[in-house]
């Protein structure tokens, strides 16, 4: 009789030897585990330094009660949520993860888990919430994921993550959430996200996305937050603002362009946050803002800085009551009292933190009524717009302040002494205006104070003794005034002083105390140009951490103390002019052209760098100098691709232009002028002298190579599309040089050799080494006939204005000119140096005869073959209006010149309008 045991045990055997054996790439696939052995084979992927896996184990049998999982009633034994958010688990995401089939929800954020996504995940077909953000996943994407057809939640951001967004993304038609921001994905955005119906939340952020944002995207009527800023995203911004359930709306830092819709904020009741700038923002939007944003009564933050955006800032902007407004960094005017009045407004907003208003051309009389804001107002910004008027004294009344930047102004008249009542002041600069009488002794109230930045006015008197009440201050910067009498001795005893003391150009005296030791933290000390006399104390020794010490220019006397030698991190040293006795000579490895934010480099690490200036790394050459490519290190472990520009001592005219190119560097900073990154003053390795700058390398060289490329270069000819970039970009880098920069820079050698453009196209102006600095109490109409003698002709041949040529002055007219027939020269493909310019010809009159029906006949006939084909009437009409601007700009008399800021507003107006043809 054959018993229940034996057939069991013959049906195993049977089972046995018919099995077919598994391969092992196909394990996991042909098993099903059980939900309890998955986890375990989970575990053994991950480390879990904090125990909190202990009770995943092979000795437990109720895993449905181990440590983040929850296990489902309907069916008991299948795990249908794990949930192990910040854990601080290791390892990496096991594919067996597949196995756990009724898995609903996975999360597992903010852990530090590497590896892949397991492609495995698309067999839970169940998913509807997927969590991994703030992991170091790398890795692609799954395509697969796609088939996780029950998707609302999908999180994969702050990752390692590469390629592209899955289009297949799009086929999740119950998505509400898709958070993919901050990792290293490239390509297009998918039109295919158009179709996610019912998404709420769409995060791209910071990753390489290219191209234009899909037009889909417009109709996700239920979008409440977008944010795709930091990518390289281009084009206009599709319909996206008559979304009316969207509450924040970012794509700072791309590559956008265009103008707001006029009733952009009509259809945004519920709007809260709108960013399209910001401190790095890459965009270039134009013209008004739109007085229909005032319907987005909602709106908490407005960021719109470093734009184009021009014009008055309508007055209903106002009657919004955010609590951030950054609008710095545009070309925003206000001219009269009206203009202001948006400001008026926003003194009455009760919520209202931050109010950024810099580096625009918010001219006339500043208002009284700055000193009115009812809300607890802690950063106010207006430096760099050339308002006059006075300070008005009720300033001190807005106690919750914090920053307070009015420099590089036409302030007059004395500093309020009620500043002294803001308590919570951090940040305080008044540089560059024409502010007279004393420093108010009730400044040693602001105990909070961290910065201090005076200089660049016409104050007169003593620094106030209590000054050394600030022992949180951490820089103080009162030079270029008229300060007299003795530095009191607390200053010096300021130890909180951890950056910088400028003291120089004024007329202190006196001599230097010895609690000048106890400066033991600072890394600047400046107090050159002044009436100090003496002895230079020992105890400047003990200023272990000074890395630029400058006390040249006054009347120190006897010899140089021996402590100075501890000093070892000491880069530039500088008694020179020091009296009539006079100190020792001390040759200077640094002037003092940059401040100390510039990292400090060496001739021998220059040498290194450029592998002793290797002929095979010599990427220019001109007439003070020659260009160098390098890698350097210097603020990070790894090396860094630089441009070395090293100046021919020999030849005369060289160090003037060194210092010259220094100063107008560090007086500016613009996202079209090219980045100094530091400079080298010292001796070479035979002795003699050295100067050499260093800047950000740029990769596709100057704009001349790929209008006249040389025989042996690969180039092609530069579209319209790059050509009208380019323009825009040395436009707005004029303008700002000549109306919002303080002091204005005029370049004086404008040309396509001097502009470089980087990887991205983007150009830079580059070469200061002619270039005039106009002080700011200079009335700014003079600047364009010319304010300043020079000596001899400024410029290039062809480039260079006729004025200049007959003796004139530097203008910013000058510089119109040069940008005129640059611009000319990119249109054309004439040079205007070239050989058919004779008897009287000059490319500027051939531009002139073209216009305005011949102008196919002046174009660079390569630029009309590559563009001209559906739409040759509207192109044929652009190219008109930018020969055009080019024209006016290089008129004879200087008188009749288009400004840079009317060249520069035409041409985004034809930039924008090409982007729109079909």
């Amino acid at each position: 009789m054959v018993t229940l045991h034996s057939m069991v045990t013959l049906l195993l055997l049977v089972l046995l030897l018919t099995a077919r054996p598994a391969s092992s790439s196909s394990f996991i696939g042909r098993y099903e585990y059980h939900d309890r052995e998955a986890l375990l084979a989970l575990k053994e992927a991950l480390t879990d330094s904090s125990g909190l896996l202990s009770s995943w184990n092979s000795s437990s049998s109720d895993f449905c009660r181990w440590a983040g999982v929850t296990c489902s009633r309907q069916h008991p034994g299948r795990v249908v949520s794990l949930s192990l958010r910040q854990k601080n688990l290791g390892g990496s995401i096991s594919p067996v993860i597949g196995n756990l089939t009724f898995l609903q929800s996975l999360d597992l954020f903010d852990n530090m888990l590497s590896g892949e996504i397991p492609r495995t995940i698309s067999r839970l077909r169940r998913l509807s919430f997927l969590e991994l953000a703030y992991n170091h996943l790398a890795g692609e994407i799954p395509v697969d994921l796609a088939n996780c057809s029950n998707l609302v939640y999908l999180s994969v951001e702050v990752n390692e993550l590469h390629g592209g967004i899955p289009s297949g993304l799009g086929l999740l038609s119950q998505l509400r959430v898709l958070y993919v921001g901050e990792n290293n994905l490239i390509g297009h955005i998918p039109p295919s996200l158009g179709n996610l119906s019912v998404l709420q939340r769409l995060a791209l952020y910071q990753n390489k996305l290219e191209g234009t944002i899909p037009e889909g995207l417009s109709h996700l009527r239920y979008l409440r937050y977008i944010q795709a800023a930091r990518n390289s995203l281009s084009g206009t911004i599709p319909p996206l603002f008559n979304i009316s359930s969207l509450q924040y709306f970012g794509f700072s830092s791309n590559n956008l362009h265009g103008r707001l819709p006029p009733d952009a904020g009509r259809h945004l009741p519920d709007l809260e946050v709108l960013l399209l700038g910001g401190a790095t923002n890459k965009n270039s939007f134009s013209g008004t803002l739109p007085a229909s944003l005032s319907n987005a009564t909602k709106l908490q933050q407005l960021v719109i800085a470093n734009n184009h955006f021009g014009g008055r800032v309508p007055p209903e902007i106002g009657t919004l009551c955010p609590v951030l407004v950054e609008m710095g960094n545009n070309m925003l005017k206000a001219e009269d009292d009206a203009g202001w009045e948006f400001l008026r407004y926003f003194t009455n907003c009760t919520r209202l933190e931050v109010l950024d208003v810099s580096n625009n051309t918010l001219g006339g009389v500043l208002p009284s009524f700055v000193a009115n804001f009812t809300g607890p107002i802690q950063l106010l910004l207006m430096s760099m717009n050339g308002m006059s008027g006075v300070i008005p004294p009720g300033i001190g009344n807005l106690i919750s302040l914090e920053d307070l930047e009015f420099a590089g102004n036409n302030l007059h008249g004395v500093i309020p002494e009620d500043i002294g009542r803001l308590q919570n002041l951090k940040f305080f600069t008044l540089e560059a205006n024409l502010l007279s009488g004393g420093i108010p002794p009730s400044f040693g109230n602001l105990t909070e104070l961290l910065t201090l930045i005076l200089s660049n006015n016409e104050l007169n008197g003593s620094i106030p003794e209590n000054l050394g009440s600030l022992h949180r201050l951490t820089s103080m910067t009162l030079s270029f005034n008229r300060l007299t009498g003795a530095i009191p001795g607390v200053i010096f005893s300021l130890s909180s002083l951890t950056d910088s003391l400028l003291l120089s150009h004024n007329y202190l005296s006196g001599v230097l105390p010895p609690q000048i030791g106890s400066l033991q933290h600072a890394t600047t000390l400046d107090l050159s140009k002044n009436n100090l006399s003496g002895e230079v104390p020992g105890a400047l020794g003990d200023c272990a951490s000074l890395v630029y010490l400058s006390l040249d220019d006054n009347y120190f006397t006897g010899s140089i103390p021996p402590s100075i030698g501890n000093l070892k991190g000491l880069t530039m040293l500088n008694f020179t002019r020091n009296g009539r006795k006079g100190l020792d000579r001390i040759n200077a490895t640094q002037n003092h052209l940059l401040d100390n934010k510039y990292p400090r480099v060496s001739y021998l690490q220059l040498f290194e760098a450029t592998d002793g200036f290797a002929p095979t790394n010599l990427i220019g050459a001109g007439k003070y100098g020659s260009v160098y490519k390098g890698n350097l290190s210097l603020t990070s472990a790894r090396d860094s691709v630089v441009a070395v520009k090293v100046f021919t001592p020999q030849q005369p005219g060289s160090s003037r232009s060194f210092l010259a190119e220094c100063e107008a560097l560090r007086q500016v900073k613009h996202r079209n002028l090219i980045n100094i990154i530091t400079c080298c003053s010292s001796i070479d390795s035979r002795g003699n002298d050295f100067q050499a700058l260093v800047f950000d390398f740029m990769p596709r060289y100057s704009l001349d190579r790929w209008l006249h490329p040389r025989s042996n270069e690969q180039t092609h000819k530069l579209s319209l599309t790059q050509l009208m970039n380019i323009a825009t970009d040395v436009a707005d880098a004029l303008y700002y040089l000549h109306n919002s920069s303080y002091p204005t820079v005029i370049h004086c050698d404008l040309k396509p050799s001097n502009i470089l453009l980087g990887s991205d196209w983007t150009a830079y102006v580059a070469d200061f080494g002619l270039a005039k600095l106009i002080g700011e109490s200079m009335d700014r109409s003079n600047l364009n006939i010319g304010t300043e003698s020079t000596i001899g002709i400024r410029g290039t041949t062809g480039y260079v204005a006729p004025e200049y040529g007959a003796g004139g002055q530097a203008s910013v007219a000058g510089d119109a000119y040069s940008f005129g027939v640059t611009l000319l020269e990119m249109f054309t493909g004439k040079a205007p140096t070239d050989d058919m310019f004779i008897e009287g010809l000059t490319l500027h009159l051939l531009a002139e005869a073209g216009l305005p029906d011949r102008i196919s006949e002046i174009i660079d006939p390569e630029l009309l073959h590559a563009e001209l084909y559906d739409n040759d009437s509207e192109i044929l009409s652009c190219l008109a209006s930018v020969i055009r601007v080019g024209v006016s700009c290089s008129m004879d008399n200087s008188s009749e010149r288009m400004n840079m800021e009317h060249a520069a507003a035409q041409l985004h107006r034809i930039k924008d309008y090409i982007a729109e043809i079909p």
